[in-house]
């Protein structure tokens, strides 16, 4: 735990009467329970500061978390602090005005890229920004306040970012910082209703993409989520990107892409993978994240095409050499 940048961190945020909190475009569990726990953190813990949220995005799945942010007027920028969560390169920050902030810091649990923060504070080992935020609560928590819903916005975010506690950067500590959370009050049992409870027309698309889904001959499995499929089922971009979670489960797969259609004509990729690592096939493809969690942009059958046979060569050389990959 990186105590020393965390002291930084704290004494920037007690210099200024205004706080900027920004995060990423296409909104997670992970950046809104990121940016709404750390807002709620420093609200309560500082009244008469000035802190906000610079994103205006609407996400329907975690609207149980709060109301939408208001617009923030250009002049409210320059005599700011921002601080950037779960981005890790700068092209992807929701509102690009962040550079018109006196100063940056960046908190991000991704593999470093861009270190575009005056303070940068990254710790890739961890499984989400939320994390990292439950960490800086834990740190000074004899100095800042935490209810019951600011809590819950990070446990959110620890959850959704984690595959529910599944995934390889989960750690004891990502487990006892839940617990400190959980200790403030959350009412597990709403938040995960809000998070997992589907209605019937979502589980017809389940069914649909396992209908549709196909597997390489080296257990890549992939499916593409057009924009037919999408208004078919009535799915947001937000709904169809979560099929990626569909494809987690099947033996002798260890990688899995899902290739969904967005309005502006790009196709954007979730990549996903079991032991072995995918983010540098990503960063092939105008993307990155982490080791086993990844997103790109192909602009083209072609392009998907070539995604594919790359993961698929990749895994077929990963299974050559490991043992242990079920």
């Amino acid at each position: 735990m990186n105590t020393s940048v965390m002291n930084v961190i704290l004494e920037r945020i007690k210099a200024y009467d205004r706080i900027l909190l920004f995060r990423h475009i296409r909104l997670d569990g992970d950046c809104v329970g990121a940016t709404k726990g750390l807002e709620g953190l420093l609200t309560l813990t500082y009244p008469q500061k000035d802190v906000r949220i610079a994103d205006t995005q609407h996400s329907d799945y975690l609207a149980f978390l709060g109301p939408d942010e208001a617009a923030i007027p250009d002049g409210d920028f320059a005599d700011a602090l921002a601080i950037v969560i779960d981005v890790g390169s700068s092209n992807r920050i929701s509102d690009q005005r962040y550079k018109m902030c006196r100063e940056i810091i960046k908190i991000d649990h991704h593999i470093e890229r861009e270190p575009y923060g005056h303070i940068n504070w990254v710790e890739d080992s961890r499984s989400s920004a939320c994390e990292m935020i439950a960490a800086f609560y834990e740190t000074f928590r004899d100095e800042l306040a935490i209810d019951s819903h600011t809590a819950s916005c990070i446990y959110t975010g620890m959850v959704t970012d984690s595959g529910r506690f599944e995934y390889e950067g989960v750690k004891g500590d990502t487990l006892r910082l839940a617990g400190l959370m959980l200790d403030q009050g959350i009412d597990t049992e709403r938040l995960y209703a809000q998070l997992y409870l589907r209605d019937f027309a979502s589980l017809k698309f389940k069914a649909h993409i396992y209908d549709q889904m196909q597997v390489t001959e080296n257990g890549v499995a992939y499916v593409h989520i057009t924009r037919e499929m999408q208004q078919r089922f009535g799915l947001t971009f937000e709904s169809a990107s979560a099929a990626i979670s569909y494809l987690s489960d099947i033996r002798g797969v260890l990688c899995w892409l899902a290739f969904i259609d967005s309005d502006d004509g790009a196709i954007r990729v979730r990549l996903r993978s079991r032991f072995a690592t995918i983010n540098t096939i990503a960063e092939k493809y105008r993307g990155g994240g982490h080791a086993c969690a990844s997103g790109a942009t192909v602009y083209s059958a072609d392009e998907m095409c070539s995604l594919i046979r790359d993961a698929d060569a990749h895994i077929k050389e990963y299974k050559e050499t490991h043992e242990g990959w079920l």
